[in-house]
């Protein structure tokens, strides 16, 4: 388990109900998944701003799986307001319904004892 850097420091504020991505001070672009250097300019500036929830849906996939194991489940890349991308999942519509360029919005649920970043149709 992880108990510094910028990838505890993410699950550390799901854990508090807010979800933030980074952002470069020497850029001004937003980063994810969290680093310690900006894969846009290599500066080591990255602080912490809050996500505006809105993405995109880039592309999508359905995982199949019966009955008892869970059922059917979304896997997408969502294309984030702010610019990143990031792999998650659509709920409360079915797996096969989400669709590439669906608005959607970001919510924080948990799965376990962990907190999860999924998305839910705008």
């Amino acid at each position: 388990m992880l108990t510094t850097g910028p990838e505890h420091d993410y699950k550390q504020k799901l854990a508090q109900g807010q979800f933030e991505i980074q952002k470069c001070a020497a850029c001004a672009r937003h980063v994810f998944y969290p680093r310690v250097i900006c894969p846009h300019c290599g500066a080591d500036k990255l602080g912490w701003t809050a996500a505006n929830g809105a993405g995109t849906v880039y592309s999508t996939t359905v995982v199949r799986r019966k009955p008892e194991a869970g059922g059917d489940y979304n896997v997408a890349l969502i294309d984030l307001a702010e610019g990143p991308r990031m792999m998650s999942r659509v709920v409360g519509v079915e797996p096969a319904a989400v669709r590439i360029g669906m608005k959607v919005l970001a919510r924080i649920a948990s799965e376990g004892e962990a907190r999860i970043v999924e998305f839910t149709p705008a």
